[in-house]
């Protein structure tokens, strides 16, 4: 009897362990299972860049002006897909976006994209439409462009960037957004997930091959250790030429070296908020930089003025480092507001001083960017 009971609990208890065992191993499996899953689900949203419906599309209605198409409001682009990039016609890192902007608006407009450029100004010259049209013919920009001097669309948008990229669905929903360079593949897949959605075609999944030109070139990230910097004393950094006078003349003059980053004046300038303005000839600005690129925003400080101007790097000619605004001597002109092109080194980017030395007054001189 004792024997007896003893076998039949081992037996009750061995099955037991046995069903305990293979509960655990469901329950396991069920786990893994739902755990492998999420991370499929969120691989899939990945791949096909699940998108975030943020806000509606704000009108278009307060633009004050545009250019290459009559006005247009949100409900003649209504079962578009439309890329919304706010720019500013100076600023580099919108245009080494514009190889990429050219290619979306000619690849898909037959699929119904369309690119709409908000132009609102940085610099007070950049409101003047004359100045905006050269510019959309110089970059070769056939989209419409909407002009936002009094920035209304910029502020319905909550906008703080250039270049900034809204991607908005054909019901008029902002769906996916982007701000500065980069992302394009992205960027270009958030196009063609819209454009699906919206026709429901298979859209072709190939990217743009764009390839930016001179000054459209992609920036040398890994070689680029100077950020933009503005010369009117307002936002100015690492100013070296001792005090400023604010809006006053004064004869300033340059140290005998600089450290990276910092820059100095040499002759009779005018420091103003947003610019500087050179009074008489002859003057100079030099610059201690360490990147591929260096480019300078500025303009003649009388329409229809031309300034001459000469460029030398650590003391010596350009040569082949010279950009595509200078000539292998050196020399340039200033004869429009914009941004000027003066500096791709060749090879090996190494620091640098920067002087550029203007031959005749009235220049005006906003800012240094760099890449």
């Amino acid at each position: 009897m004792y024997k007896s009971i003893n076998y039949n609990s081992w037996c009750f208890f061995l099955v037991t362990a046995m069903l305990v065992l293979l509960l655990v191993v469901i329950l396991a499996g069920a786990v893994v299972s739902q755990r492998n899953n999420k991370k499929a689900v969120k691989y899939n949203a990945m791949l096909n860049h699940e998108l975030i419906d943020e806000k509606k599309l704000s009108s278009l209605e307060a633009a004050t002006g545009w250019l290459n198409s009559p006005p247009l409001k949100a409900l003649d682009l209504k079962g578009k897909v439309i890329v919304i990039n706010f720019c500013t016609y100076s600023c580099i890192n919108w245009i080494r976006t514009l190889p990429y902007m050219r290619a979306w608006s000619e690849k898909y407009k037959e699929h119904g994209l369309v690119v709409i450029g908000i132009h609102t100004p940085e610099f007070e010259f950049e409101k003047n439409e004359k100045n905006i049209k050269q510019a959309l013919k110089a970059f070769n920009i056939s989209y419409p462009v909407a002009i936002d001097n009094n920035y209304d669309i910029w502020n319905a948008f909550n906008n703080q960037y250039w270049p900034a990229l809204y991607f908005v669905d054909a019901k008029g929903n902002i769906r996916h957004h982007y701000f500065g360079e980069g992302n394009y593949e992205q960027s270009e897949q958030v196009i063609q997930q819209l454009l699906a959605q919206a026709t429901g075609k298979k859209i072709d999944q190939a990217l743009s091959a764009a390839q930016g030109q001179g000054i459209e070139v992609a920036a040398d990230w890994a070689n680029l250790k100077s950020p933009e910097n503005y010369l009117g004393y307002e936002r100015t950094l690492n100013f070296r030429s001792g005090s400023v006078k604010r809006n006053i003349l004064k004869t300033y003059a340059a140290p005998k070296s600089l450290q990276l980053n910092q820059w100095a004046l040499s002759g009779d300038w005018t420091m103003k908020p947003k610019l500087i303005e050179l009074n008489k000839k002859v003057g100079r600005i030099v610059y201690r930089f360490h990147s591929r690129d260096l480019n300078m925003v500025m303009g003649p400080g009388i329409a229809g003025n031309v300034v001459r101007f000469r460029i030398l790097i650590d003391g010596e000619l350009t040569g082949a480092a010279h950009g595509v605004d200078v000539d292998a001597e050196g020399y340039g002109t200033v004869t429009e507001q914009r941004l000027y092109q003066l500096v791709r080194q060749t090879g090996r980017v190494v620091e640098r001083q920067f002087e550029i030395i203007f031959l005749d007054p009235a220049v005006e001189a906003f800012s240094f960017t760099f890449g």
